[in-house]
C-alpha cells in the first residue's frame, strides 16, 4: 500500500519553530516532485511549498517566504519543512502530497496535480 506519512505537528507559540517530515511508504517518489499543503478551519486547502524531485528548485506561497524552508532527502524517502517564526495564521493541518507526473520541471500548485496525499498534521500557533 502506497502511503505518506506525515508526523512533527503540535502545539507551538507565535515565533516558535516546527519541522514536519514526510515519509514515504510502499513505493519510491523519489522522481516526483512532493509538495506541503495546509488546510485551516472553515478554510480551503491551500498550497504553502513545493520541491522539484531533483531538489533543485523550490516554490513557496507568499506568506510563509523566508520564514518556511522545504527539503527533501531521496535516499530516505522523506520530504520536510522547517517552519520558522510561526503565526497564529499559521494554524492549520498540513498535508504533503506527490505529483502526479514523473519528473516535472517546476512545481505545480493545483491539488488536482497531485495524487497522493498523506493524513496530514496539526500545527496549532499560539498568540
Amino acid at each position: 500500500q502506497v502511503q505518506l506519512v506525515e508526523s512533527g505537528g503540535g502545539l507551538v507559540q507565535a515565533g516558535g519553530s516546527l519541522r514536519l517530515s514526510c515519509a514515504a511508504s510502499g513505493r519510491t517518489f523519489t522522481n516526483y516532485a512532493m509538495v506541503w499543503f495546509r488546510q485551516a478551519p472553515g478554510k480551503e486547502r491551500e498550497f504553502v511549498a513545493g520541491i522539484t524531485w531533483d531538489g533543485i528548485n523550490a516554490l513557496y506561497v507568499d506568506s510563509v517566504k523566508g520564514r518556511f524552508t522545504i527539503s527533501r532527502d531521496n535516499a530516505k524517502g522523506t520530504v520536510y519543512l522547517q517552519m520558522n517564526i510561526l503565526k497564529p495564521e499559521d494554524t492549520a493541518v498540513y498535508f504533503c502530497a506527490a505529483d502526479r507526473s514523473f519528473r516535472r520541471a517546476t512545481v505545480p500548485t493545483r491539488r488536482g496535480d497531485y495524487n497522493t496525499w498523506g493524513q496530514g498534521t496539526l500545527v496549532t500557533v499560539s498568540s
